[in-house]
């Protein structure tokens, strides 16, 4: 599995990180990822997808309903928005990989108040493996890095392999955030 800690820390940059990976090393990684997550889950029942943890960090400034900016997120939240995010990276890759420039998010999130059993996570995290391994069978022999752009302030140029590694990063910030909602929701069964 890639190992997001120095970036994290600051120590490289996700141009410089991204700069060497193959579409090979992108599709292990994201094999990997998934495969991680479902052994995370790998215990759980349908009352833990619902359950709420107790997060006093909780804060979600792009929740549209004001009341659910403080709220924990459940088990079935964070699975079907890393999901969302991991499919937008893989989408944005794939047309920047062909030549298209940049024109905006990509984004459809599965609504997670629609998500009650351990097999729809299951069944997302394998719909979510499908889309992000076929978008890499989308890049053509000689991707275009030179398409890039600056997904926020000081982030630097990303290509497509950089893009692609966001949706993973990301998926990686929430690692310990699914350890943690299991180990509650275990804790009360």
């Amino acid at each position: 599995m890639l190992d997001f800690k120095p970036l994290r820390e600051r120590q490289v940059t996700i141009v410089s990180m991204s700069s060497e990976l193959s579409r090979e090393d992108l599709k292990q990684a994201t094999h990997d990822m998934l495969d991680t997550i479902l052994n995370l889950i790998s215990d759980c029942q349908d009352a833990d997808v619902t359950f709420m943890p107790e997060d006093p960090l909780a804060n979600d400034p792009y929740a549209c309903d004001p009341e659910e900016v403080h709220r924990p997120w459940t088990l079935g939240h964070v699975i079907v928005h890393l999901t969302a995010s991991l499919e937008e990276s893989a989408a944005l890759a794939a047309e920047m990989a062909r030549g298209v420039e940049f024109h905006g998010r990509s984004r459809y999130e599965t609504p997670y108040q629609s998500v009650l059993s351990i097999q729809q996570c299951r069944r997302r995290l394998e719909e979510c493996r499908r889309i992000c391994l076929g978008s890499l069978q989308m890049w053509p022999e000689a991707p275009h890095y030179e398409i890039n752009y600056c997904p926020w302030t000081g982030a630097g140029k990303v290509d497509a392999r950089g893009r692609y590694l966001l949706g993973l990063k990301h998926a990686d910030d929430h690692l310990g955030q699914i350890a943690d909602i299991v180990q509650q929701a275990s804790c009360q069964r």
